[in-house]
């Protein structure tokens, strides 16, 4: 229940970046994936998630150069959980917004094959 308003509390508070990168997935608009912003999974609360394809896009700011084994730690258990992990810098999908569109088209694509795939299989 707590990681729910938190996550709620989190879409209201958006950086510039998530709310462009929602901007652009949101509804199916990314090939008709349809992605969730500030999703609980596990014990964290990811920026976007598409949960059909089981890929999780995190978008770094400045705060993440001083947590980089925090975020290796988030990322291999939400990949143990069998999430592909994106993560975007901030800067790079603000300056080159088709770029960021374009790697995140590259994950759907290597991501598509876990769609209807068990929970156990990553």
């Amino acid at each position: 229940m707590r990681n729910t308003k938190l996550a709620r509390a989190f879409r209201k508070n958006a950086s510039p970046a998530e709310r462009w990168l929602w901007a652009v997935v949101r509804a199916g608009r990314l090939e008709g994936f349809k992605f969730r912003r500030q999703v609980p999974i596990d014990r964290y609360i990811v920026d976007f998630a598409c949960m059909d394809a089981k890929l999780v896009v995190e978008l770094d700011g400045p705060s993440h150069q001083t947590r980089s084994e925090e975020d290796a730690v988030r990322t291999a258990v939400l990949e143990q959980k069998g999430y592909l992990v994106v993560r975007l810098d901030n800067a790079q999908v603000l300056e080159n917004a088709d770029g960021a569109a374009l790697i995140l088209l590259e994950a759907l694509s290597l991501a598509r094959p876990r769609v209807g795939a068990s929970p156990d299989t990553p």
